[in-house]
């Protein structure tokens, strides 16, 4: 088992170091890249290691898959900008003979455009969309657990549609004792089988994160920090379209790269204030976020986010808001349940 483990750790390795440096705006299928649930939005959109019974967070990573998520079913929706909305469906169960899995539909629906031929004249409209299925299988032993996610990703534009096969691979060390947890995970590892027609076949949006979350054994708070695009250092785009201030000789102060600036795009922060099992407040900051989509003369909320969770009963809803921009955010919602103990309760 452990030289099995060793050769695909070494392989994951290999393929990290061989990627091509890969900025927006050149991959497919980014919208893999969006936090898929009200948990996962409220600790700032990237987390591996966030270790519970919420089945939506094997999406960042299937090591995360484990037995208290087992007969869990969730339901996320968010309304973004523009009247686009994006939805997911996630459920977990355990076979006796063929393990523990958990599978995962994404939806994200832009709505209706109006479709015009070369001349302006309307011939109606069209719709955009993409979508995901994905099957996720995990194993655990002693204190680590290793798990892989394959998925196929569609994107349709007009009856047009694009293709992809991806798997995401990680594991995670819970420690026995301590309320501490590491993640590692390689996202979005795939191929594009079939481009839009007319079009090229584009990278997919690959991504390794390592984590860690812990929780102090008397504090109500569990504390993470995620570092992501680990395959990339310099991950700072500055326009070179951009206009800087003017000097005293009237010299425009063009941009510098910092390094402290590199090193932190690369982290998210996120904490989860524990109450009580039926209460939670959770808070997020995004680095890159902020510095990606803030203006040029404010910041506003703009990669900071908040959250929190309520159960009552068999049913428990979290929300999170996430801010993209000093304009505003999104919001999520998701609805879970465990389906046995529900179907227990409405037969007694």
């Amino acid at each position: 088992m452990i030289k099995k483990v060793s050769a695909c750790v070494a392989m994951l390795i290999g393929f990290v170091l061989g990627a091509e440096a890969q900025i927006g705006g050149q991959r497919s299928f980014s919208f893999l890249e969006l936090p898929t649930n009200a948990k996962l939005a409220a600790m700032g959109g990237v987390n591996v290691s966030s270790w519970s019974h919420d089945v939506n967070m094997v999406a960042s990573n299937p090591g995360l898959l484990q037995s208290e998520m087992d007969n869990q079913l969730s339901l996320s929706y968010t309304g973004y900008l523009a009247d686009i909305t994006h939805s997911n469906l996630a459920y977990a169960f355990n076979s006796e003979r063929f393990g523990r899995y958990a599978v995962g539909l994404n939806y994200i629906n832009y709505g209706d455009f109006i479709r015009r031929d070369a001349n302006g004249m309307e011939l109606g409209t069209f719709s955009v969309n993409d979508y995901t299925f994905s099957l996720s299988h995990a194993r655990q032993t002693e204190a680590f657990t290793i798990g892989a996610t394959l998925k196929m990703a569609v994107s349709s534009m007009a009856g047009d549609k694009a293709v992809g096969l991806l798997a995401d691979v990680g594991g995670t060390f819970k420690h026995p004792e301590e309320d501490l947890t590491v993640g590692l995970a390689f996202k979005n590892i795939g191929y594009q089988v079939k481009p839009f027609d007319g079009g090229e076949r584009q990278p997919m949006p690959f991504d390794a994160q390592l984590g860690l979350s812990y929780k102090p054994e008397h504090m109500p708070v569990r504390l993470s920090l995620t570092a992501h695009r680990l395959y990339q250092f310099d991950i700072v785009y500055l326009d070179p379209n951009q206009r800087g201030p003017l000097d005293a000789n009237g010299e425009e102060i063009k941009e510098e790269k910092k390094l402290g600036d590199k090193i932190a795009r690369h982290f998210v922060a996120g904490a989860e204030f524990v109450f009580s099992k039926n209460f939670q407040i959770r808070a997020g900051y995004n680095h890159l976020r902020r510095k990606e989509l803030r203006l040029d003369t404010a910041s506003g909320g703009a990669g900071l986010s908040l959250g929190a969770m309520l159960r009552v009963r068999s049913f428990e809803l979290n929300y999170g808001a996430a801010f993209f921009h000093p304009s505003g955010g999104s919001h999520y919602i998701t609805v879970s349940t465990n389906t046995s103990t529900f179907l227990k309760r409405k037969s007694s």
